[in-house]
């Protein structure tokens, strides 16, 4: 499940709030299993930190054209 720029800018602030609460979730768990050594596909942790830091990116964005578009 790759998440691409283009797909998460048309998606609403909410729901990208909402997938990055399933990403840290993931990211957590993901940490958590290889803490413990069962973590077999270690290129997901990568996937998912890609994934969190393009929605946080996003936001951000969105943020800045909002507050561009009010003043």
């Amino acid at each position: 499940m790759a998440l691409h720029a283009k797909e998460l800018r048309d998606k609403s602030a909410d729901q990208l709030r909402a997938q990055l609460v399933d990403l840290k979730k993931e990211a957590f768990n993901l940490r958590f299993q290889q803490a413990t050594g069962q973590l077999e596909n270690t290129a997901r942790m990568r996937v998912v930190k890609r994934g969190v830091a393009r929605i946080n990116t996003i936001l951000n964005q969105k943020a800045a054209a909002a507050a561009g578009t009010e003043a």
